[in-house]
């Protein structure tokens, strides 16, 4: 996710490396630099214009933080300056109807779905319903998502229109008891009157908590001005920008909240049902830099492994008295937690360095082939495997013999590295991501 903006501030940030002194020149010389590197990343010329502005101000006008290098200096400015520009604090949904609205093909049917399943998760209510007539594929779309994501789809017979549908799908949701509705609307491949009438009648009908406008953020400056359009028609309250994990620049996430006064409230990061994140500015802004993300990754790992289970792991790995069995059920939590690409992409220092590395999932589903090929004696003691059982664990797993020794060798040199740091009273970072 905007890996070619982060790569081109990165290299203009690094270059103050080796400066003593932050003087007017050294201070143009970066910003046109970065300058340029928004541009490219199809950032609004006039939200370029301003932000660099801020920077240069108080670039030239704060003194230098006695702990800081004028590199971090400058670094510290444009991290918060990045902030403001994308909201400054994260926006929660407000509950009660909300309104989806956007071009047709921008991703908003399955992004009401993804919401449903991220509010549910968080222990609310949730309903959902589609207006779209034009489209009844549509409306079957959503209602098979709603099953998927385990959530009541609201759905009427009878000659209704989109306001007629969305009042009764409000009424329906309050008797449930939902917190959220979540309304979908009809898309058009262009803006035009018909549409926006529509989108006035519903409103009109249900009065929305929140109408959110959703686009695929790989259109650019493209969808700044057609969500500029909505919003002077139907008054967008917040955005949902799609695809932030394929190409996008980022000049649209960027430009949004200054061009338009909107907050993004959600992007979307992958296909799958759970590739919806909550919009942080601040880390948003930290992954721009190159700074990792950890309190995401720190989320997604509370999300995927119980903390008593945690607790119980680390307390067995740092005696170095865990078993192939607990090795598995690591294996599994990292997985679990999502493309390993990313998560490296969040730690510190990380991102930038891996931006082209591709991390060979193979082997750890290779790992857990031949633990699962083993006998509940074997994982807990693994000094027993000779050279027949080997050879039984190699077939049920359909791998090796040499695959199987790979296993046992690295799980024996963890185990001793752990022993060993054990009693030196340090415990760093086993090698990661785990390889065989």
């Amino acid at each position: 996710m905007l890996e070619l903006l982060t790569d081109k501030l990165s290299k203009s940030l690094g270059k103050l490396r080796q400066t003593r002194k932050l003087t007017e020149k050294v201070v143009n010389n970066t910003l046109r630099e970065i300058r340029l590197a928004l541009l490219e990343a199809d950032v609004d010329y006039q939200v370029t214009k301003d932000f660099l502005k801020k920077v240069r101000t108080r670039a030239l006008g704060e003194e230098v933080k006695g702990n800081l290098s004028p590199a971090d200096q400058i670094a510290m400015i444009v991290y918060e300056e990045l902030t403001d520009l994308l909201g400054g604090e994260k926006e929660d949904l407000k509950k009660g109807t909300v309104l989806f609205v956007g071009l047709q093909g921008t991703g908003k049917t399955t992004s009401i779905a993804k919401i449903a399943f991220l509010l549910k998760k968080k222990g609310h209510q949730v309903a959902v319903s589609s207006t779209d007539l034009r489209r009844p594929a549509a409306m079957l779309q959503l209602e098979r998502l709603s099953q998927q994501v385990g959530v009541p789809y609201l759905g009427f017979e009878g000659d209704l229109n989109p306001a007629q549908i969305a009042l009764k799908a409000k009424e329906e949701a309050k008797k449930l008891g939902a917190d959220y509705l979540l309304l979908d609307t009809a898309g058009r491949l262009h803006i035009d009157e018909d549409l926006m009438e529509e989108l006035r009648s519903i409103k009109e009908a249900v009065n929305p908590s929140e109408v959110i406008y959703v686009a695929d953020a790989m259109q650019g400056q493209t969808a700044l001005e057609t969500a500029r359009t909505f919003h002077e028609t139907v008054g967008i309250t917040g955005a949902l920008l799609t695809k932030m994990d394929g190409d996008a620049r980022g000049g649209l996430a960027l430009s949004f909240r200054s061009a338009l006064g909107i907050p993004i409230k959600f992007i979307g990061v992958g296909e799958k049902i759970e590739d919806l994140e909550p919009f942080y500015p601040d880390r948003i802004a930290q992954r721009i830099l190159g700074l990792g993300d950890l309190q995401s990754l720190v989320e997604k790992a509370q999300e995927v492994i119980p903390e008593d289970r945690a607790q119980h792991l680390s307390t067995k790995v740092l005696a170095g008295d865990f078993d192939l069995e607990d090795l598995k059920e690591m294996v599994l939590m990292i997985r679990n937690m999502g493309p390993l690409e990313k998560l490296l992409g969040m730690i510190p220092g990380l991102g930038a360095q891996l931006k082209n590395v591709k991390v060979d999932e193979s082997q750890f589903r290779k790992l857990i082939a031949v633990i699962n090929s083993m006998t509940p004696e074997e994982r807990r003691n693994p000094r027993i495997i000779n050279m027949s059982r080997k050879k039984r664990i190699a077939k049920g797993s359909g791998t090796s013999i040499s695959d199987v020794n790979r296993v046992l060798k690295r799980y024996e040199e963890m185990r001793k590295m752990m022993r060993k740091l054990k009693g030196a009273g340090g415990v760093p970072m086993p090698k990661f991501p785990f390889r065989i």
